[in-house]
This record gives C-alpha cells, structure tokens and sequence, in this order.
C-alpha cells in the first residue's frame, strides 16, 4: 500500500502490474481491496492503481464530521489524484458509487482519460431520463440506505450492512457473502452516515454529450432494481458506448463472475 497527498488528504492506494495504468474507484462501503478478485487478470496487460477515497479504509472514519464527505469532494480527489499518475492520458474504471465519480471525472476533465469503465455506475436519474420519476422523492435503494444509516447510529453494524446488502442483491446476499468481504463492509460502515449528505446530483440528459471518452457499461445479468437500469439508459445518451453484461452476476460482478468480467474489460481496454 502507498499514499499521495492530493487536496490536504493521503489516499491510499494498491499499485499492481505493468503497462497503461488503470485506476479503479470502488462504491459504497468498499475501498482499494474491493478489486482483489480481478487483480491477476487485469495486471497481466495493465498497471492497475486501486485506490481508496477520502474518508474510506485504511483512514478510521467515524462519521462525525461529515463536512468533506461530498460527492464533489470526491471528484475532485480523484481528478487529483489521477494528475499524480503518469503516463496520462489514464484508463478509469468506476463500481457504483464510484462509477458515479468516474462519470463526472469524465465530465470535468476529458484530458486525463483514454477510456472509461462504468460498473453500474450508481446515483438516480432526473426526470429528463426517466419521466417516472418524482422530483424530492428518495429511490427505493436511498430509502433502504436510510434504514441502514439508522441501524449504523443505534449500534446495529451488522443489521446495516445486512439491510444495505440486501436492498442490492436480495434476500440472505449477506449470509452468502464470505468473511473477508464482510469485514471490508464493516470497516467503512460510518461512511454510510457521511454519504447521506453527500449532495449526489442525478444524471441529467444534458449530462451525456458532455462524455467525450469511449465508454463501456457494464452490469450484472442478475441485478435488479434501479441498479439495473441506469447504466442501459445511460449507453443509449452517451455517444458511441459499449456495453457488455455479465453472466450469473449481480451488483458485485466482478467477484461473483471474474472471469467474465475481465474478459469485458480487457477487450475494451485494448480495442
């Protein structure tokens, strides 16, 4: 593990392999040991630097002061971050939470990418992607997340991170999940309480022009929910985008169906 400083924070991050580098930003609750799973295959052709936001493991982060928890906090770690790594122009892969940021890096500064990897990228849409929407009114996952933050604050780690869990990938996802992964959501769990004001901005249909880099989405053929659907909605705004869906996956693709996975983004990196 190795630290930058960018923005008055070290972010710390794991650096594997050679060749272009691949930075990858985890979700919710994960941090740079959520890529462990794909780390072989993905080093044999790249450099990979997985790093861990401002807030997330290895820092210890008990969600009493939130005032740089912010979505564009994040953002804009990650651009500064990315201008420490060299060669540039880099290849950027975001999960969920991640994605989101991955997708407004892509936004801001087309410059530092090469290519862009959304992992069902995470966040809602406005209206003017999806007309069912109710301005003000939380998604059923936002909703889930805030019986979470309310477990979180009476001492109820598990119950959270079952229920957050859960709102993702179904009935009895957290009994199934191994003891290692547990133990990386249970580290960032008080993060959850920073991310409920994190001013998260939906995606907007004027947003997608403004992604300039080619991009790929990708989802898990077994994802439900609005997890499932933002990122084939956005593939159809963004110019030129690829997409690829992984077998017997959910959410967490990238540990249920490695394999796959990186045959996905492997193509596209070198393409």
């Amino acid at each position: 593990m190795q630290t930058i400083r960018v923005n008055g924070t070290d972010m710390a991050y794991l650096e594997v392999g050679q060749g272009h580098p691949l930075v990858c930003v985890h979700g919710t609750l994960g941090d740079f040991r959520t890529w462990y799973s794909v780390l072989g295959p993905l080093t044999r052709n790249h450099r990979v630097i997985a790093v861990s936001l401002r807030h997330f493991f290895p820092e210890h982060f008990d969600g009493a002061v939130t005032d740089h928890y912010r979505m564009a906090q994040h953002v804009s770690d990650t651009i500064a971050f990315i201008e420490r790594i060299s060669p540039k122009p880099v290849d950027l892969m975001g999960h969920s939470r991640g994605g989101h940021i991955a997708f407004r890096v892509a936004q801001q500064r087309p410059d530092l990418l090469r290519k862009l990897i959304l992992a069902e990228p995470g966040g809602d849409l406005d209206s003017s992607l999806d007309p069912k929407v109710t301005s003000g009114a939380p998604s059923a996952l936002a909703a889930r997340t805030l019986i979470s933050v309310k477990k979180v604050r009476e001492g109820d780690i598990d119950g959270a991170l079952q229920n957050f869990v859960e709102a993702i990938d179904g009935e009895n996802a957290w009994r199934r999940l191994p003891a290692a992964a547990k133990q990386q959501l249970r580290d960032n769990v008080f993060t959850l309480l920073g991310q409920v004001h994190e001013a998260r901005k939906p995606y907007a249909r004027t947003d997608m022009p403004l992604i300039k880099t080619p991009t790929l989405l990708i989802g898990g053929a077994d994802t439900t929910g609005s997890l499932s659907a933002i990122w084939r909605v956005m593939a159809e705004q963004i110019a030129g985008a690829r997409t690829a869906v992984i077998p017997n996956a959910r959410h967490w693709m990238f540990e249920n169906n490695p394999e796959a996975f990186c045959r996905a983004v492997t193509a596209f990196l070198a393409g």
